[in-house]
């Protein structure tokens, strides 16, 4: 039985390995239009969310393999259909009297025939965008109405096409929400289990997963929480654990073939961050909000001058925590599906075995510093809530000052 399961668990390593590389090499066995062009839309469209959960496209046949997603619109009454409805932006689906298009991952309304009204740029005969001057003799790009139909080739081929079309209520599970919920399913498990553990015993030493979360949970509580915030440390460990093994479990599930990039999504580190400045904020001491508004120890015209500065510090602090986990982990998205597209660009000249090797290698080389850099995201976001945390409990001593 033993060896079984290994053999299971060692299939499912090479397939997750080889997975993306095959798929991409699939792709590339088709003469592109623009090599340069696609994999810039390959890449932009793993980096953002989506409506449909694509495993692998076949573009030869011209089928995308995966599954639909539920669209949960509020708009004059609830609209629950499957996003597969929308034939990955082709067609117009039609609910209870009302028309809906699905144009770059957002819902619009439209007429019958999927009409999207808008404003596109235009560039000349050199390439270049087509400019005016506006009031401050500022350039800026020239915007021309447009009008198209959803399933028009002319549509998928403008880049620069902004739809104005009215938008409903969209509460639809998209990929990046699947990829929370399952993130959250498996905490539950894990957590779960090693809380079973305890019961059974405080002596009982645990099991299976429980022995990979024990020590990272030691890790936040003795080499985060107690250092930044003293003997207050308990009230906020929840939080900590919880944003933690959260980023942690969403890094390492985007290193995987499944695409997700939740915490590359800027809306979801504008969340976290704002819950580190609610927590701030909401239990700072009165000493905290008196080194802001006015700096003990300091003679009265600096007082006056720290307090906008330390005012603004309230707000560049979470600011730093969003950017800097968005920003590093698009990064590193970016740099993965990028050496994954040498397979793309050397096939005609190392031949395709040629190619997916020496991507492998690249790939697998990065995958190995992002290993690296998703605990590391982890860690820092972790360590900085608790650093500021810690910052506003501090009970203070005013003969430091």
């Amino acid at each position: 039985m033993g060896s079984v399961k290994k053999a299971f668990l060692f299939f499912t390593v090479i397939l997750f390995a080889v997975n993306p590389f095959l798929a991409k090499a699939n792709e590339a066995s088709v003469a592109p239009d623009s090599q340069d062009k696609e994999i810039k839309s390959y890449i932009e469209h793993h980096l953002q969310d989506d409506h449909y959960f694509s495993l692998y496209t076949d573009k030869e046949a011209g089928k995308t393999y995966g599954f639909s997603l539920p669209v949960i619109l509020i708009d004059g009454g609830l609209k629950v259909f499957l996003s597969g409805a929308f034939d990955h932006g082709h067609a117009v689906v039609e609910k209870d009297g009302q028309y809906y298009a699905l144009h770059h991952g957002k819902i619009y309304k439209t007429d019958a025939e999927g009409t999207l009204n808008g404003y596109e740029y235009h560039k000349d005969e050199t390439g270049k965008y087509i400019t005016l001057k506006d009031a401050n003799g500022k350039e800026q790009n020239q915007e021309f109405e447009a009008s198209y139909k959803i399933n028009s080739h002319e549509l998928h081929e403008a880049h620069d096409f902004h739809p104005t079309n009215a938008k409903a209520l969209d509460f639809s599970i998209t990929k990046n929400v699947l990829g929370l919920i399952l993130t959250a399913i498996l905490l539950f498990w894990g957590f779960i289990s090693l809380a079973n553990t305890y019961k059974k015993g405080a002596n009982n030493l645990p099991k299976g997963v429980g022995r990979v979360l024990e020590p990272l949970v030691l890790y936040v509580r003795d080499e985060m929480a107690i250092p930044n915030i003293g003997h207050r440390y308990k009230e906020f460990m929840p939080y900590l654990l919880s944003v933690f093994f959260l980023i942690l479990v969403l890094n390492l599930l985007g290193l995987t073939p499944l695409g997700f990039n939740v915490t590359g999504n800027i809306t979801i580190t504008f969340c976290l961050a704002i819950f580190t400045f609610l927590f701030v904020n909401i239990k700072a001491n009165k000493d905290y909000w008196k080194h802001i508004f006015w700096m003990p120890g300091v003679p009265v015209p600096f007082k006056v001058v720290l307090a906008p500065i330390e005012v603004l510090g309230m707000f560049t602090k979470p600011f730093s925590l969003m950017v800097r986990l968005f920003a590093n982990i698009t990064a590193g998205h970016t740099v993965i599906m990028g050496l994954i597209a040498v397979v793309y660009l050397l096939q005609n000249q190392l031949t395709l075995g040629g190619s997916i090797g020496v991507s492998m290698l690249l790939t697998t080389f990065l995958m190995v510093i992002e290993l690296l850099v998703a605990f590391l995201q982890a860690f820092i976001f972790t360590m900085m809530s608790s650093l500021f945390i810690g910052m506003a409990v501090e009970e203070h001593n005013e003969a430091h000052h």
